[in-house]
């Protein structure tokens, strides 16, 4: 029998501990798009890199977004997802930024510079989970 059950906000947030790739949902002139991307939580916020003129630099800066991370084991049909809604800013105070450089600094996969950082807080965090 399968169960699909709410997850608390602590283990929401155990989850987005445990990763950090992770995917930003947001709207563009094109449409809905959805950018992996690789964070990192820094005190109470989802923080991740990208360059200014990308889709995730222009649509994703100071507007709405949705940023989810899965775990999934695909042989049992199981898994969770942990989900955050909000409004994405712009870290713009250079303490501000060299502290997330020296502690939770998100590694970048894709090649080139990402020096944009964007936060989105942890304010509307909701996750589920399916089990068997």
């Amino acid at each position: 029998m399968t169960q699909l059950d709410e997850l608390s906000r602590e283990q929401c947030v155990e989850i987005l501990e445990r990763h950090v790739v992770g995917r930003v949902a947001l709207c563009t002139t094109m449409g809905p798009r959805i950018v992996p991307v690789n964070y990192k939580l820094h005190q109470g916020n989802i923080v991740f890199r990208t360059t200014p003129y990308s889709e995730l630099g222009t649509y994703g800066r100071d507007h709405e977004v949705a940023f989810e991370v899965d775990e999934i084991d695909e042989v049992r049909c199981t898994g969770c997802s942990a989900v955050v809604r909000g409004h994405a800013e712009m870290v713009e105070e250079y303490d501000e930024v060299r502290e997330i450089k020296s502690r939770d600094d998100p590694a970048v996969w894709a090649e080139g510079r990402r020096d944009l950082y964007l936060r989105l807080p942890l304010r509307d965090v909701s996750g589920r989970k399916i089990c068997r």
